[in-house]
């Protein structure tokens, strides 16, 4: 049996087109991975602001403005892109925005905390914008029963791309200390680079993925978009109880989004502050979780089409439960470098899992706003679990393991919510409410 089998994906829908989709995963990775994760995090708290007590939770805030803003917004624009088919305009936009601020990065040095701040903010929403927009595409590719597999294909192929951009970083940071150069030169040099990788593999998703959906007759009704958005929108609120289990999984994701927020945010801090990690060695850290979180999305992606969604994602969960023991009881480096390999196993099949699920309980004609509701529910998370670790490390004067105790009951509650959603019932709630019929009754 073909590990890529052609049948996995919706009719006219070629294999060459789900690469040039992956590959916005492979694109977007490298500032995941280089700038939330395993460089500028750290140097922003080390060097940007001087270690200082309070760096921290200035870190996790800025993250949470910016998940603040997306809450704000991308759920109007989702709508908007389903009313227009707009999708791969938008995504180009969200891709340049993100591209330009995170090249702006490399301009932050040591007390530009101003600067720092903006950079992150801008880079990390339209980062969101990106991520939510290009996951809308997944169901009109992948057949529903293959959605699963072919949701772990694009992530599992994504940590490639975080690995690519790691590993020439740290190839120059090894460089660049070999010179005695340092942090505020070559921390800079790596943003540009991750910059550039986003921008070149991106361009490879714009050249082969088709934007398959047809402007809606809402969007050609009258009115302004923007009106038409919100007005559809707002509908669809309104209507959450059409949608119960859907909005279950988004409670459930707010919960356990949390706590991955914290392990992809504040990893490469807890290594520094609490193990006293070198970047270094940090990084060599990241290399590793990227390499467990691909096989992890990959292999998970089969397992999740056989078992069931639900089933599947649990597992992961309780697997996000023993890392944070591990990483809490970690007094050196091994012990931590298996809850780090246990986080990338996770971290790969969890992500997948719950991007899958959600095209499962999306009504067709509304898949860009529902992935949009969704990515409200993440950024709470993002803002819920680094705010709770920036405060707890503030409050107890750095206590880090208190803090990734905190994380572990994040996971907990996502298991127990996780028991409400009935994925049966919310497949059946959404054949029920694809609404292209009444979206001008709606928004008049």
């Amino acid at each position: 049996m073909p590990l890529f089998p052609q049948d996995a994906l919706n009719p006219g829908v070629r294999k060459r087109e789900v690469f040039g989709w992956s590959m916005y995963d492979f694109a977007n990775s490298g500032y995941t991975t280089v700038v939330l994760t395993a460089v500028f995090s750290a140097y922003f708290v080390g060097s940007v602001a001087d270690g200082q007590d309070w760096a921290t939770l200035a870190w996790s805030s800025a993250l949470a403005f910016s998940s603040l803003l997306v809450m704000m917004t991308m759920p109007a624009i989702g709508a908007y892109a389903d009313l227009r088919a707009a999708k791969k305009r938008l995504l180009l936009l969200s891709t340049s925005g993100c591209v330009l601020a995170t090249a702006a990065l490399a301009g932050a040095g040591p007390g530009d905390i101003v600067w720092a701040v903006v950079f992150v903010v801008l880079s990390n929403v339209f980062f969101t914008y990106g991520e939510s927009l290009v996951a809308a595409f997944l169901p009109e590719l992948a057949r529903p029963d293959s959605l699963g597999r072919v949701s772990g294909w694009g992530w599992s192929f994504g940590y490639f791309g975080g690995m690519l951009t790691l590993g020439l970083c740290l190839a120059y940071v090894l460089w660049a200390q070999g010179q005695d150069l340092p942090a505020s030169h070559f921390v800079p040099v790596t943003m540009l680079v991750t910059a550039a990788i986003f921008a070149l593999a991106a361009s490879v998703t714009f050249m082969l993925l088709r934007e398959r959906a047809q402007p809606q007759r809402a969007a050609t009704a009258g009115g302004s978009g923007l009106r038409a958005s919100l007005a559809r929108l707002h509908g669809t609120w309104t209507q959450a109880q059409q949608y119960r289990d859907f909005a279950a999984l988004l409670v459930c994701s707010v919960a356990y989004q949390a706590g991955i927020s914290v392990v992809v945010t504040l990893s490469a801090v807890y290594a520094d502050q609490a193990l006293g990690f070198e970047k270094t060695e940090t990084m060599m850290l990241i290399f590793i979780v990227n390499i467990a979180a691909a096989v992890g999305a990959f292999a998970w992606g089969y397992v999740q089409d056989l078992i069931g969604h639900r089933p599947a994602l649990g597992i992961t969960l309780a697997g996000w439960i023993l890392m944070t023991l591990l990483a809490a009881l970690a007094t050196g480096p091994a012990l931590f470098w298996v809850a780090a390999t246990v986080a990338g196993l996770c971290m790969g099949s969890s992500q997948s899992a719950g991007r899958a699920l959600v095209g499962v309980l999306s009504p067709q004609a509304q898949r860009a706003e529902f992935y949009g509701l969704w990515t409200i529910s993440i950024r709470l998370a993002a803002i819920l679990g680094p705010m709770t670790y920036g405060l707890i490390t503030w409050l107890t004067g750095g206590e880090h393991r208190i803090a990734i105790i905190s994380t572990g009951l994040f996971f907990v509650m996502g298991l127990l919510l996780l028991a409400r959603v009935d994925v049966a019932r919310g497949i059946a709630a959404a054949e029920r409410g694809n609404l292209s019929d009444n979206l001008t009754d709606r928004t008049q």
